[in-house]
């Protein structure tokens, strides 16, 4: 085996972020694409370091033509490299990328879940980071949209998304697999500029290179990088001051989804708190009650209370709800 610098660039971040343990059971997510080769074949000559048992897993969108004979050159590559090989075809074709993509994620865990891996590892690279960030940002964003594509999450109780390759860019991922001869399945829906990521890959980020930082996709993904933390920290002193505004209310649980009668926030201990962890409270309140992800404006209405005269309140959320200042008291009815 060849051991180049990604080899040991990739077994010095899975150690040093504690990514996985040793003879864990791994199920790869390869497309074909040129990043899940990379990761699969760096992946398998990590193997005998690390003990671990690998599945490939592959998800057909029949959005191509050609999606079958994807699926096929998949398989194919599993057998030659003597690894398990798990297929989910879509029953129709699935043609919004935000649908195929919950509908990739929902497969995949079932894949893991009957299989018992305790893993699933996806390809994202730092271009893949990179391109996120600004997608987020031309639709409007906080700093959670901004460091989106993080190193690990849960996708169920026992089952932990993992991107390994969030350090590496798109040209290193390619040059790896000229160097291997990796045989690369290209996608044409990746050259289809009527999605906007693609446009964010093909145009704007040639252009923000060749104008402004060759190594533009490097510095945002560091950005992301540094934001993750940052949000991490956040969120948790934003869910301490909940707890404590909420401390003294009365009625269901705080995650309970039956009617809000009794949802109470104290204005007097939220007044005391910078904005940005008012405004991280009401967002993590909105999203017990909202079906949808809460907008600026739905959580702006409620952080304006906190220091709104007596019995003001928002018009109707969503589903119905209010919020009313009674006193010291935000009340969510």
């Amino acid at each position: 085996m060849v051991w180049t610098p990604l080899h040991a660039k990739i077994h010095r971040t899975i150690r040093s972020r504690h990514l996985f343990e040793r003879n864990q059971r791994l199920l790869i997510a390869v497309s074909g694409g040129q990043d899940s080769l990379c990761l699969i074949k760096l992946l398998l000559d990590l193997q005998p370091k690390w003990g671990w048992y690998l599945g490939i897993a592959h998800c057909d969108h029949r959005w191509r033509s050609d999606s079958e004979a994807n699926a096929n050159h998949v398989e194919n590559l599993a057998k030659t490299w003597g690894i398990s090989f798990y297929l989910e075809t879509a029953n129709k074709p699935i043609n919004s990328e935000a649908a195929a993509r919950d509908w990739r994620y929902q497969a995949l865990s079932a894949i893991a879940q009957a299989n018992n891996y305790q893993y699933i590892v996806a390809g994202h690279t730092a271009s893949d980071r990179a391109e996120t960030l600004l997608y987020n940002l031309i639709r409007g964003t906080g700093a959670d949209g901004l460091q989106a594509l993080t190193w690990q999450r849960p996708l169920t109780t026992s089952i932990v998304l993992v991107r390994p390759l969030l350090e590496i860019t798109r040209i290193q991922t390619e040059q790896f697999c000229q160097e291997f001869k990796l045989p690369i399945w290209e996608d044409s829906t990746n050259q289809d500029l009527q999605y906007a990521r693609n446009r964010i890959r093909q145009e704007l980020i040639p252009y923000l290179r060749d104008n402004f930082n060759p190594q533009v996709e490097s510095a945002l993904a560091q950005t992301a990088e540094l934001l993750q933390a940052e949000v991490e920290y956040l969120e948790k002193a934003a869910q301490e001051l909940r707890e404590k505004a909420m401390e003294t209310g009365i009625g269901h649980e705080e995650d309970s989804l039956t009617p809000l009668l009794s949802l109470r926030l104290n204005r007097r201990v939220l007044q005391k708190a910078p904005l940005a962890l008012q405004r991280r409270v009401m967002r993590q309140i909105l999203q017990q009650i909202l079906t949808d992800a809460p907008s600026f404006e739905h959580i702006e209405k409620l952080t304006a209370l906190i220091i709104a005269p007596n019995r003001s309140q928002t018009d109707p959320f969503p589903g119905g709800a209010i919020a009313q200042v009674e006193g010291d008291w935000i009340c969510l009815k």
